[in-house]
């Protein structure tokens, strides 16, 4: 038997990357409860615990891998979103807590309008987007594409695994036309931070999410917003929303796209820490 609180105590001891106490505990929590199936009650409690025979080798590959800088999604292969859990792994971008904001705004649209709407999410990933909008907004119609077929793979066990009917299609937005026409939303996330922003990226971040869903050109970092602008005039309704995550360095700059391919009630919104985090308009 294994007292629980000796077990944590000693987890915490072996990892060594420079980050806060609390964010170390927070990760040795997570992986005992997930990977050993004790919680954070049992460690409180100092619960005596007995432990599979592969354990050893659990904690051994958890500690290298957290000492390495592997974000503790990855090592677990699930991340939290919008109160839901979801597959990933090294092909797509880990959910962030500000991303859930494009949701909540996508479901108050839809609730101001009539009958089911068609909703498009433009570079899925690990389909967080477009899997908890249809679970939320169960009538709508909601497709999504990536260029990435393992994120697509990924996306669709997501979609499979919480029962949420998705259309996926795979689809460059740089080089093809948007596969869906009449669509009453178009949500995104794409690629935004500028090469020159490597300097200033945690490890976790630079060395493990990837690259093919984080970075634009640093002569060109709207790139993406201008295609989605361009391909959604002739995928779209009149009186849609389009709505996008953006670089906070760049919030006038997509503003000012949107306002010169003519959408209307343009609004910059912030996230949960204060910074630009959404550009959002109606299309005329």
């Amino acid at each position: 038997m294994t007292n629980s609180k000796i077990l944590f105590r000693e987890l915490v001891a072996a990892i060594s990357i420079n980050v806060p106490r609390d964010e170390v505990e927070s990760m040795v929590y997570l992986f005992m409860e997930k990977s050993l199936s004790i919680t954070k009650s049992d460690i409180i409690t100092e619960r005596s615990v007995q432990l599979k025979a592969s354990s050893d080798q659990q904690v051994d590959e958890f500690i290298k891998r957290i000492n390495e800088h592997e974000p503790i999604q990855y090592v677990l292969g699930e991340s939290e979103f919008y109160g839901r859990q979801f597959e990933v792994n090294r092909n797509v971008l880990i959910p962030r807590p500000e991303t859930e904001e494009l949701v909540r705004n996508v479901i108050r649209f839809s609730e101001q309008q009539k009958g089911p709407l068609r909703i498009l999410d433009i570079g899925t990933g690990s389909g967080c987007i477009s899997v908890t909008i249809k679970l939320e907004i169960a009538q709508s119609e909601v497709f999504a594409t990536d260029i990435s077929k393992e994120a697509l793979a990924l996306a669709q066990r997501n979609a499979r695994f919480l029962n949420a009917g998705v259309n996926f299609f795979y689809n460059d937005i740089l080089t093809e036309k948007i596969p869906v026409k009449e669509l009453d939303i178009i949500v995104s996330n794409p690629p935004y931070v500028t090469l020159h922003e490597k300097l200033q990226m945690k490890e976790n971040v630079l060395h493990f999410e990837p690259h093919l869903a984080l970075f634009v050109p640093d002569n060109d970092p709207l790139l993406f917003y201008r295609n989605i602008l361009v391909k959604s005039k002739e995928a779209m309704k009149r009186g849609g929303l389009l709505i996008v995550e953006i670089n906070e360095l760049y919030g006038s700059g997509v503003a000012a796209l949107c306002n010169e391919f003519g959408l209307t009630t343009i609004e910059i919104m912030k996230d949960i820490f204060g910074k630009d985090r959404i550009v959002k308009g109606i299309v005329l």
